[in-house]
């Protein structure tokens, strides 16, 4: 059964730091390409970032300079550390794991920024 699941959020002051989670499955971890998505209320799904499994990161220009993802490949783990956050970072964050073949979605962790 594959199983993605998320840790890490909360509410946090515009301009701190939270670090998001995701343990997979290590069968699809060690295959997939990847990544955290987030949506706001009254909004499609966006993509933040992704990592493929040689480590190469891709980010949304929103995020860039301020998040970073990484993957720890013998812990089948991995993190989104998010920092300068602003209030319009607030939304839910799915992990997804992708490859040509399929995709899987966690249940997505809150991240609400006051301002």
């Amino acid at each position: 059964q594959v199983q993605l699941v998320e840790s890490g959020g909360g509410l946090v002051q515009s301009g701190g730091s939270l670090r998001l989670s995701c343990a997979a499955s290590r069968n699809i971890f060690s295959r997939s390409t990847m990544g955290w998505y987030h949506q706001a209320p009254g909004k499609q799904r966006e993509l933040v970032a992704t990592i493929t499994l040689g480590g190469n990161a891709n980010y949304a220009d929103s995020v860039k300079g301020r998040f970073t993802i990484s993957r720890d490949n013998a812990k089948n783990t991995v993190f989104l550390e998010m920092n300068s956050l602003k209030p319009e970072d607030t939304a839910v964050y799915y992990c997804h794991a992708g490859s040509r073949w399929w995709e899987y979605w966690g249940q997505g962790t809150q991240v609400t920024v006051s301002s």
